[in-house]
């Protein structure tokens, strides 16, 4: 299923999604400048590879510098192709905008960078020998999920699904459709750590640790004294009823 939109507008600008957004293209645009070498050492050098702190002599002796945790910070805004950032901007389009009415712009850039940098310590503790390097936003945009799962239970989500080259739009609640893409990146990270011999490709587990930790600090992020949403009426659905508050 492929997300289009969910039920509920932005009240205000998002400014700070749609700068993420832009610095991440950017920054994709100056890898597409790089040659394949120097592309693969901007990675190693700004990219998670978890090796580097669990084995710092190996990192010494290939000429890594050993000591720096940037890249849990750097890493967020590389990505490995064109379907790697257009997916995770597309997601961080659809869900950033509602989480940071929510928070507020600083608020939110902080929320953002914290469960990035969660997401890839995960990454390090659950693939500590891996040797890849590991980029993306989306532990960070994980983080932002997990915000919303929370926040905007009766929020729908507009999915397409392609079935025999026929494409199909319907909508589906958020929590189901945001529990779903959970509990298949915890499955898919298990089957992975019980068959892979070297840690590569998507990163699972950074994904399982951006969620959770966004379902769980969203609340230190928010604005306070909020204007309490009135109560939900049970003939109210999509927009109003994804503002409403919970029974």
């Amino acid at each position: 299923m492929i997300p289009l939109r969910d039920t509920i507008p932005h009240r205000n600008a998002p400014v700070v999604t749609w700068a993420l957004i832009g610095v991440n293209v950017l920054v994709f645009l100056y890898e597409l400048s790089l040659g394949p070498e120097d592309l693969e050492r901007l990675f190693y050098l700004f990219g998670i590879v978890p090796a580097r702190y669990t084995h710092p002599d190996w990192a010494s002796q290939i000429g890594m510098p050993v000591g720096s945790y940037w890249p849990f910070l750097t890493s967020m805004f590389l990505h490995g192709g064109w379907a790697h950032v257009i997916g995770n901007m597309w997601a961080l389009w659809i869900f950033g905008d509602n989480v940071e009415d929510r928070m507020g712009p600083l608020r939110f850039l902080g929320f953002y960078l914290l469960t990035g940098v969660i997401a890839g310590l995960t990454h390090w503790l659950t693939n500590a020998p891996s040797t890849v390097p590991t980029v993306g936003a989306s532990g960070a945009i994980a983080g932002v999920l997990g915000a919303y799962f929370v926040l905007f239970p009766r929020s729908r989500i507009v999915v397409l699904l392609p079935i025999l080259f026929f494409p199909f739009f319907f909508e589906v609640p958020a929590v189901i459709y945001l529990l779903f893409w959970f509990l298949s990146q915890v499955l898919s990270g298990t089957i992975s750590g019980l068959t892979a011999t070297q840690v590569g490709g998507i990163a699972f587990w950074a994904h399982v640790g951006g969620f959770i930790s966004g379902a769980v600090l969203h609340r230190l992020f928010l604005w306070p004294k909020q204007e309490r949403p009135r109560r939900f009426e049970p003939d109210e659905y999509g927009i109003e009823g994804g503002w409403a508050s919970r029974p």
